[in-house]
């Protein structure tokens, strides 16, 4: 049985031979990554999340709504009525729909109409994060996607009720008209934030010339 190096030393003293242990290499000691690939990986979703947000809002706005038309009488969806509806407009749209046209579009709301403003969202507070340092401002930008993305879900959901309810209710008629036409407006403030934001990047990624402070 072999003795442990305590025993040999006990037994034999200084002339004990204790084998030496090593420790096995630490294999990829840092898991650290650089500030370009970081940037680089935001970069690629960015991309990705910039052509799906145009794809989905071709494909919602520009194909499916459209095509609705042609189970309304060609009456343009509420969603399509960037300045709002009434009651008289939403009363002709339920006498010009029946109830599979009804679902159809309830159906819509909940695939592409929640994917896009979702998807979009995303894509522009990332946008915003990615270029707006100073933490107070990148806020104030994020509130502009968020209340968008909240706005079009709520209008989704209330436009979906009106077009249900037997009789218009002029309060929820006003409601959908008011979120439908908040919806667009944030949209294209949405837009805008995230073009400052584009401008506030490459502003701070100027390099400075010899001679000019940095602010």
């Amino acid at each position: 049985m072999a003795k442990t190096p305590a025993q040999r030393i006990k037994k034999h003293g200084s002339r004990a031979v204790v084998p030496q242990h090593s420790l096995p290499p630490v294999i990829n000691p840092t898991t650290a990554r650089s500030p370009q690939k970081a940037q680089s990986n935001s970069n690629l979703i960015l991309i990705a999340g910039v052509v799906v947000s145009l794809f989905l809002f071709w494909y919602l706005h520009l194909l499916v709504l459209d095509q609705m038309t042609q189970v309304s009488g060609e009456m343009a969806m509420p969603d399509s009525l960037i300045g709002g509806f009434d009651a008289k407009y939403v009363a002709d749209l339920r006498t010009e729909m029946n109830d599979d046209a009804r679902g159809q579009l309830n159906y819509i709301h909940k695939t592409a109409g929640t994917l896009f403003p979702l998807i979009f969202g995303f894509t522009w507070l990332l946008l915003i994060g990615t270029n707006v340092a100073r933490k107070s401002l990148r806020w104030a930008l994020w509130a502009v996607p968020l209340l968008f993305v909240v706005v079009r879900l709520w209008g989704n959901v209330t436009i979906d009720s009106v077009l249900a309810a037997e009789t218009a209710d002029a309060g929820q008629v006003a409601l959908a008209s008011g979120l439908t036409v908040a919806g667009w407006v944030l949209f294209v403030v949405s837009l805008l934030a995230g073009a400052a934001a584009v401008f506030l990047g490459k502003k701070s990624a100027e390099p400075v010339t010899p001679g000019q402070q940095q602010p």
